[in-house]
């Protein structure tokens, strides 16, 4: 199954679950309307999570950067972020706040990158949109509440739709460039075994952009995450494949926020290792927020999404 029907099939999920619970919303949605005669729609930022408060805080500065925006036209009444695991607020916690507001609908944005058992299988089955037998026993050891909300859920697309991905990654890229004909470009991600192949798609098509903006045109990437079992092996081979054709590694890293683990420890000791001449590789440790344009996204992306949800109650 390729990379779209994949993601197709993530959103076509949502849009059955969403269908059935409008069918049956009858029953299941009484307490909402006991307290509200009228539509009430909330925002849900859900994040992966981790246990740096560096990287959790980002996430927190990302609602207070879009929610003005966000609510400006009055058809949202609250936004909240939450993290699928680590930490508190959970997925879980955040539904039964809207449930207990009086919320009628509910749009979750999954800042995640492209699609993943996360997105597919975790996440809906988190909320209750569905029953995966894996999800539901890793949730279970792991001691993740599930919580179906009486809310109806109206999921929005993953950061890979769109070009606000692309955009990023050229701003870094253009602020730590010297001389691009003497450069090659290192794309660091978490990855996903289970969806390598739409990782390496995403990192071709940003590396496309790159090449389009910039004129970098020798190219790689490597994983920081589980599917090298966080090693930082990885990093050294990509880094020194392109240090092998080019005098200067312009390395990336392609993560949500900075987590501590992942841009020092991980990454950076992969770099200590791939070359003795540190000058030779153009690094920071950042990450893909705080980003106006990821942001933009976001709020777009929403309008959007509340729009759709607007109109199909309407007719």
């Amino acid at each position: 199954m390729n990379r779209i029907s994949r993601s197709g099939l993530f959103f076509l999920v949502f849009l059955l679950a969403t269908a059935l619970q409008s069918c049956s919303s009858g029953s299941r949605r009484e307490p909402v309307s006991a307290e509200n005669a009228s539509k009430k729609t909330g925002v849900l930022l859900v994040s992966h999570g981790s246990p740096s408060s560096t990287w959790r805080d980002a996430l927190f500065e990302l609602e207070k950067s879009v929610t003005s925006e966000i609510m400006a036209d009055g058809k949202v009444s609250g936004i909240k972020t939450a993290f699928m695991e680590y930490t508190e607020p959970s997925i879980a916690t955040r539904l039964k706040e809207f449930d207990k507001e009086g919320y009628s609908d509910v749009v979750v944005v999954p800042v995640f990158l492209t699609v993943s058992p996360h997105s597919f299988d975790d996440l809906p089955t988190i909320m209750g949109q569905k029953e995966d037998p894996r999800s539901m026993e890793t949730l279970k050891l792991e001691k993740i509440e599930r919580y179906k909300p009486m809310a109806a859920i109206h999921m929005t697309p993953l950061l890979d739709f769109g070009d606000a991905l692309q955009q990023n990654v050229v701003r870094r890229v253009k602020a730590l460039s010297k001389k691009s004909s003497e450069e090659g470009l290192v794309l660091i991600g978490y990855g996903d075994e289970a969806y390598e192949k739409e990782w390496n798609d995403l990192f071709d098509k940003v590396g496309a952009s790159v090449k389009k903006e910039t004129g970098i045109e020798a190219f790689t990437h490597a994983w920081c995450g589980h599917i090298v079992r966080y090693r930082s092996d990885s990093t050294t081979v990509a880094v020194e494949q392109i240090l092998k054709r080019k005098q200067y590694a312009v390395v990336i890293p392609i993560l949500v926020a900075h987590d501590e683990n992942f841009q020092i420890r991980i990454i950076g000791s992969g770099l200590e290792k791939a070359s003795t001449a540190k000058e030779r590789i153009l690094y920071k440790p950042d990450a893909l927020l705080p980003d106006p344009s990821i942001e933009k996204w976001i709020v777009n992306t929403i309008r959007t999404t509340v729009a759709n949800v607007t109109s199909s109650t309407e007719n």
